[in-house]
């Protein structure tokens, strides 16, 4: 799944080690989600999201045709 976690993160000049930290997971995982290896909980991205103070649809890119569904 596409986000965009990088764009928002760096607009708020927030570093992968400081959101990782707000949300309670590991830098890897920030990088991976970055990267799209990674999908995010519903829980994990609900943090994101309030981190960030926009909704989960603006950060998470769900594309139907990519997910399978």
């Amino acid at each position: 799944m596409k986000t965009k976690i990088q764009e928002l993160r760096k607009a708020h000049k927030v570093t992968q080690n400081e959101l990782a930290d707000a949300v309670c997971v590991t830098r890897q995982t920030i990088i991976s989600l970055e990267n799209g290896r990674y999908n995010a909980s519903l829980v994990l991205a609900h943090k994101i999201a309030q981190f960030f103070k926009v909704a989960i649809e603006e950060i998470f890119i769900f594309n139907e045709k990519e997910e399978n569904i």
